[in-house]
């Protein structure tokens, strides 16, 4: 990917941008930055996403913070189908599997990136190709006090089973709105983790992603 737009200084300036990208295909903002489109995402997984940030100017790239720090914003891309159903979940940062003693929610990496949300909505049913699928209205969302609580208690629930050294029992079942997950580029990847008896081990990474049905409440209630 090339050198980003410069970031906006502003919020207002951010929304212009999104509002601008909607209705143009990945293809002509691909082009408009002089960038190849793939036919596909299977070895590019992610280019959608950096696209729409080097469009937008967002500065964090993998770092454990907001995209757009300095206005306290995250940037996700959500694929969705014609009718705007939301056709997978959410990747919102690495879940911390050691060195958790004095962690809470409030200073969690996921409730800071969850507090100020840019949704972009893209086309992302399969048939469309890459290059032709269109980017749709963005939505900017903070959770409310009811959804906020619900993300609460996942991560709370969650993190405990992390400290008692049961992160191989979790599996995407559980959590009403937030799951875990195997996030790694393939099975031999490990890291650090607690287990039994407060014993060392070494397990894949974990992320943690939002549920669809929880976007797609987000999704139908500000589209």
């Amino acid at each position: 990917m090339k050198k980003s737009t410069q970031p906006p200084n502003t919020l207002e300036e951010l929304m212009m941008r999104a509002e601008a990208m909607a209705g143009l295909t990945l293809g002509q903002l691909a082009h408009h930055h002089q960038i190849q489109s793939p036919k596909d995402l299977k070895r590019h997984k992610g280019w959608v996403g950096q696209l729409i940030e080097l469009e937008l100017g967002a500065i964090a790239g993998s770092k454990p913070e907001q995209d757009f720090i300095h206005l306290g914003v995250e940037l996700k891309t959500i694929p969705v189908n014609q009718t705007g159903k939301v056709l997978e979940t959410t990747y919102v940062t690495v879940a911390p599997l050691s060195n958790i003693q004095g962690l809470t929610w409030e200073n969690s990496v996921v409730y800071h990136k969850l507090q100020n949300v840019l949704w972009i909505p893209v086309q992302g049913a399969r048939e469309i190709p890459l290059a032709e699928r269109q980017i749709g209205s963005p939505v900017l969302w903070s959770p409310s006090a009811e959804e906020e609580a619900l993300l609460k208690q996942d991560w709370e629930e969650i993190m405990e089973l992390i400290a008692i050294g049961k992160v191989e029992s979790i599996t995407a079942r559980h959590g009403e709105v937030l799951q875990l997950r195997p996030k790694a580029a393939n099975s031999q990847v490990l890291t650090q983790s607690i287990g039994h008896n407060g014993s060392r081990s070494q397990v894949n990474p974990r992320g943690f992603y939002l549920k669809t049905q929880f976007t797609q409440r987000i999704l139908s209630a500000l589209l």
